[in-house]
């Protein structure tokens, strides 16, 4: 059963300043949960509909997980889990950075890829979509339990200290398939919208694109997660 008070409490994680005050965020879905679980995430509640193999998960009714759920089709599963403190990691040779990207699926999509190449960490900026957006969690299917996301208030200065060349991502720029891409290096990629903000934009010592090899009028662009796929393939292709 879910109490009043716990329905309330739970809905109030939908917003980014209710995690930050409770420094708690919501995960739905068996594959995501089990992933935090498995990391031995610390959690404050795990609510099921089914019979999920945990000794501490409260069975509820489908209705009452129709009322915590975040989205509009809930899932058997529902964990209410513990903001970690910032983590210290290590820098490695490639850095991955978003400027501004605001799209939670996105950022959901790019933890989960760079979980696939072995990239511990991502550098967000301070007015980047929030990672424990519920929206972010799910697109990230679990990942985020081994990706950190850095925000940094000014991610110009952070740049400028790991002391190693930058390349924007970004239309205008050169192919990424005339050039080999160095695996000691930044990587910035802004929004869709606005692209890499002017501070930014004066570190980038090359601006790189993913050519359109369509000839008559197409696409217009590719969304950010879909370049990044693009680029760190790329990056690690000869490794």
């Amino acid at each position: 059963m879910v109490t009043k008070n716990q329905l309330k409490e739970i809905l109030k994680l939908k917003q980014k300043k209710q995690r930050i005050a409770q420094g708690l965020f919501v995960a739905e879905g068996e594959k995501t949960v089990g992933e935090f679980l498995n990391a031995s995430w610390p959690f404050k509640g795990l609510f099921t509909t089914g019979n999920y193999s945990h000794s501490k998960a409260i069975q509820i009714t489908q209705t009452e997980m129709n009322e915590i759920t975040h989205f509009k089709n809930s899932s058997p599963i529902l964990g209410i889990f513990e903001i970690p403190k910032p983590k210290i990691i290590k820098e490695t040779p490639i850095t991955i950075v978003l400027d501004s990207v605001a799209d939670p699926g996105n950022l959901g999509n790019i933890i989960r890829l760079c979980d696939w190449y072995g990239i511990n960490q991502l550098i967000c900026s301070y007015n980047t979509v929030d990672c424990f957006n519920s929206k972010t969690v799910q697109a990230s299917m679990g990942s985020l339990a081994r990706v950190t996301c850095n925000y940094k208030k000014d991610i110009s200065k952070y740049l400028e200290s790991l002391r190693k060349p930058v390349y924007g991502a970004d239309s205008s720029g050169v192919s990424i398939y005339s050039i080999k891409l160095p695996k000691f290096a930044s990587y910035v990629f802004g929004s869709e919208s606005h692209g890499i903000s002017q501070k930014v934009s004066n570190l980038i010592e090359s601006k790189l694109s993913i050519p359109n090899f369509r000839k008559e009028k197409g696409a217009e662009s590719l969304n950010v997660a879909s370049a990044v796929a693009i680029f760190l393939s790329e990056i690690i292709r000869d490794a």
